[in-house]
């Protein structure tokens, strides 16, 4: 009966620790991923409505120097 109720208890533990691990990759990986937007698409986003404009001004001051 002690031994049931021992393995029971360690099996809990263990579950707690998996538990605790599974949570802290779930943050990792949350955050991973709001760094990868703000890093990596948010700019690519940007410079989509940048370099249109850009690509108007230096074409514009071309057409006007020939």
């Amino acid at each position: 009966m002690e031994q049931e109720e021992f393995e029971q208890l360690a099996g809990e533990q263990k579950l707690g620790e998996i538990y605790r691990s599974v949570e802290q990759t779930r943050k990792y990986l949350k955050w991973t991923f709001i760094a990868t937007l703000i890093f990596f698409v948010l700019p690519l986003l940007g410079l989509g409505f940048i370099l249109p404009r850009f690509i108007d001004m230096i074409t514009g001051m071309s057409l006007g120097l020939f």
